[in-house]
């Protein structure tokens, strides 16, 4: 294990030993071990490819002494999980691409040391203590491997109270949006209880808001009348990408899978992938095991998932498939094509999410995007709360190009 001075670059290297090493060879690894402060000493010649250079800003983002460097995404160090929770996460996932599994571990627990985390994860009272965000679940399930048992269920504690929270504010409007989408019963001025319609219910009813109890006053429900139980059950396939630029869509999706999964017009399915392809939908029944089966970094093979997710589909018609991913393809980009074709084509409903986060505009594929589009697979980012709106345009078999431009989501 490397000491608190010593970059640790096993792995980033071209796999000789270092008999076979040329000079050149070596000389990148030095540079690549003492970091920019010994560039100078360096032969111009000795230039960084931009991988290398990436290499070094994710080394120099843990080990450079005085943090001040701006690392691989222009993004100023930090030691603490606040603001720059985003940026750990994001550096979490970069180490993952540049160095083999051990390597990762190791430069893991270096950084809860170096990058101010430890203190955090070793005293369960402080983790208690944090502010709960999505970045923060991001940051601890990337860094469970390294947690000590005394603070593993302080984090799962700290998950779950983000999970409720992201239930609290979707749950509701995720299962009126299914279920008019589905029921399609004929609106009604004195529905039943289960069947009203809070959203438009309150917009109707804002002239009757009491300032002094902060509460409206409803003289009118809006609601549907139910019509018969929607007979025919939709399939709904989740397919995440779990690299770790996609954490905040991670947390979001697993939520909102489970939320699904326990409607009984849905039959959901939810699978995360990187190189490989991991069924979680057994454990929908509680989204805290949804997250934390999820391993977030490695690699990206999109065309093994699909190919998964193709596997699943019985009903294409009743089916949609939404695949969430920045669309940075590791694996067979032509097969890709060719699957997402086939579903279209087979009368399966593809949706392509770009990211499932508040965090803006996500780095994808334009291209790839595009070609998503042109298949009829319409490739867009989407805000949590647009998700349940999303769904139940797609579930009444409309438009979604058109509906994600109507709301300024610009699909490809």
């Amino acid at each position: 294990m490397p000491d608190h001075t010593t970059r640790n670059v096993d792995g980033a290297g071209s796999g000789r030993s270092v008999d076979e090493m040329t000079e050149e060879e070596r000389l990148r690894r030095w540079r690549l071990v003492l970091g920019a402060p010994a560039a100078p000493a360096f032969d111009a010649a000795r230039a960084l490819s931009k991988r290398d250079a990436d290499i070094d800003a994710a080394l120099g983002a843990l080990y450079d002494a005085d943090g001040d460097s701006a690392g691989r995404r222009g993004q100023r160090r930090s030691a603490g999980l606040g603001g720059s929770a985003p940026a750990v996460t994001r550096w979490l996932g970069d180490i993952r691409d540049y160095f083999p599994s051990p390597v990762v571990q190791v430069l893991q627990r270096d950084a809860v040391h170096r990058l101010g985390l430890a203190r955090l994860l070793m005293e369960p009272e402080l983790l208690a203590a944090a502010e709960p965000d999505v970045h923060l679940v991001g940051t601890l399930l990337s860094l469970r491997s390294a947690l000590p048992e005394r603070t593993r269920e302080t984090a799962r504690i700290v998950v779950r109270k983000v999970v409720e929270d992201i239930q609290r504010r979707l749950a509701h409007s995720l299962r009126s949006a299914v279920h008019g989408a589905l029921n399609r019963g004929k609106r009604t001025r004195r529905p039943r209880l289960p069947d009203v319609d809070w959203n438009r219910t309150i917009l109707a009813n804002l002239r009757n808001y009491q300032p002094e109890q902060r509460t409206v006053i409803v003289d009118r429900l809006i609601g549907y009348r139910r019509a018969r139980r929607v007979a025919a059950l939709r399939d709904v396939i989740l397919l995440i990408d779990q690299s770790g630029s996609m954490a905040s869509s991670v947390v979001y999706a697993g939520v909102l899978g489970a939320s699904l999964a326990s409607m009984k017009s849905l039959r959901t399915r939810l699978v995360v992938f990187d190189t490989s392809v991991v069924d979680l939908t057994d454990s929908l029944d509680d989204p805290v095991d949804v997250l934390f089966g999820v391993q977030l970094g490695g690699g990206t093979d999109i065309d093994r998932a699909v190919g998964y997710g193709t596997g699943l589909v019985r009903r294409p018609t009743d089916t949609i498939l939404i695949l969430i991913s920045d669309l940075i393809e590791g694996g067979d980009q032509s097969s890709l094509i060719a699957r997402l074709r086939g579903l279209v084509e087979s009368g399966v409903t593809v949706l392509v999410l770009l990211a499932l986060s508040d965090d803006g505009a996500p780095a994808y594929d334009h291209e790839l995007a595009e070609t998503c589009a042109q298949l009829g697979a319409p490739a867009f980012a989407c805000t949590p709360d647009r998700f349940p709106e999303l769904l139940a345009t797609a579930l009444r078999r409309e438009e979604v190009g058109g509906w994600a431009a109507l709301h300024g989501l610009v699909p490809v």
